[in-house]
């Protein structure tokens, strides 16, 4: 038996279509979405206009409950590399429980802005002295937990953490909670591969960074996964602040993202965060090698990192999609909306991501986030069609910003227009309406068990 709901407009594939009855199975896949219908009086009718949820590229979830807290000069010049030495001090004292209950509350944030699924890119594995728990998988498994509970689709990306800089520099104490061997991260993926299945969350890999894996150990890591699954979706954070790319080119005569495609099988199930600071022949291959460039723009801002050349990977025909990495921001439409102005600021043009075949600023930014971020995650969730999962926000048309528009400037208003208020009516997962009038059914607990984790940090 299928499920239907009839929307008078829905942002497809295609573009906006009209009087659109969809379908989708018991297992929350879409069935069937065909335009021009006319619904009986027993169909449920959407309150506003349909778009696709937006999968979420890139998170380290408990870096919520650290957002605002570092906004005060520490150095004479506070950089990336300053905020990293506070944002250590933070992650030393997390506890599983807190790390649960952080990531439950920055789901529910997630999924009453919009984002339906996330990749969870999982560095802080390890006790607080660095040395493995009696479950190895223990902080995974909070964010497993934390997934289930709030209906966040997942991909879950451990992260191989080996080395603090190019060169095989030893680890510093405040990467203690990162650190595995290649056989220890295999074993931990084997550990979690079951039971990422049993709710339908996707299992990755992250090696962190060039610094922080070694060539030896990247290629030994890579065999491992491709032997446990060679489809499985493989995340990096790469050239994202000048320094790194100083010290790669010390280290090999190669800037960050040349060295990985000249080492490593880069393709179209690896994602490239941030990849901020490459040169043009980077741009080429890299949007030619098939990878997703994973942007976080707030993020991007708050660390001062610098502007991704973002015309040029369009001109590349690069695949890209959104992130909100340390959650400065937990909004698509914030992420979104700056990811248009850094290009604006830089080049000092209007609608840069509009492009011939989509003149509409925010439909442009929202479809190409969509299916970039679907192509990170390895999951079908790349908008309203068939064999994609049933994720999918319903416009608030009744707020201030969108009311009395047509659909097309509801979602250019909705990106850039809402001044921070929620344009979101309505925010399904798999078929299941888990947030009814802006408001998911665990905002308050899951608030509250954040507010709490945040408290007892701070107290440390």
């Amino acid at each position: 038996m299928t499920h239907l709901l009839f929307a008078e407009h829905a942002l497809l594939p295609t573009g906006w279509a009209r009087d659109v009855l969809l379908q989708w199975t018991p297992q929350g896949q879409w069935h069937a979405i065909v335009a021009g219908q006319t619904p009986t009086a027993d169909v449920p009718r959407a309150p506003g206009p349909v778009v696709p949820g937006m999968p979420n590229l890139h998170s380290h979830a408990f870096q919520r409950a650290l957002a605002g807290l570092t906004e005060f000069r520490s150095n004479a010049q506070d950089s990336f590399w300053s905020w990293r030495t506070l944002m250590y001090r933070f992650a030393a004292q997390l506890s599983p429980a807190q790390l649960e209950a952080i990531a439950t509350g920055l789901y529910v944030e997630m999924l009453e802005a919009g984002y339906t699924s996330v990749c969870e890119f999982h560095y802080l594995h390890h006790a607080a002295n660095g040395q493995a728990f009696a479950e190895p998988a223990e902080m995974s498994l909070a964010l497993l937990r934390a997934a289930k509970r709030t209906g966040m689709g997942l991909t879950l990306l451990p992260v191989l953490y080996q080395t603090s800089g190019f060169g095989g520099t030893a680890p510093t104490p405040g990467q203690g909670r990162f650190i595995h061997s290649t056989d220890a991260m295999m074993r931990l993926l084997e550990r979690l591969q079951p039971l990422c299945q049993a709710q339908s969350a996707r299992l990755g890999l992250a090696p962190h960074s060039l610094r922080a894996v070694p060539p030896e150990g990247l290629r030994e890591v890579l065999l491992g996964l491709d032997a446990m699954d060679a489809t499985a979706p493989v995340h990096i954070h790469i050239a994202e602040q000048r320094a790194e790319v100083d010290a790669c080119l010390a280290w090999s005569g190669q800037r960050p993202v040349a060295w990985l495609l000249d080492h490593a099988p880069v393709n179209a199930r690896w994602c490239l965060v941030h990849a901020t600071h490459m040169d043009a022949q980077e741009y080429r291959r890299a949007a030619a090698s098939g990878a997703v460039a994973g942007l976080c723009p707030t993020t991007e801002a708050n660390l001062g990192d610098g502007i991704f050349e973002f015309n040029t990977w369009q001109d590349h025909q690069g695949a890209w999609g959104i992130g909100s990495d340390s959650h400065i921001a937990v909004h698509p439409a914030e992420d979104l909306m700056m990811l248009e102005y850094s290009q604006r600021l830089s080049l000092g043009q209007r609608n840069v991501a509009a492009h011939a075949t989509q003149p509409e600023v925010a439909q442009a930014l929202w479809q190409g986030a969509v299916a970039g971020g679907a192509q990170a995650a390895g999951r079908p969730v790349g908008g309203l069609a068939p064999g994609q999962q049933a994720d999918f926000i319903v416009l608030d048309t009744s707020h201030p910003t969108l009311a009395g528009l047509s659909p097309e400037m509801m979602l250019a208003s909705h990106v850039f227009a809402s001044s921070r208020s929620s344009a979101v009516a309505q925010v399904w997962s798999s078929g299941q309406a888990l947030v009814q009038q802006g408001r998911h059914a665990l905002h308050e607990s899951a608030m509250a068990g954040l507010v709490q984790a945040r408290s007892q940090l701070l107290k440390g």
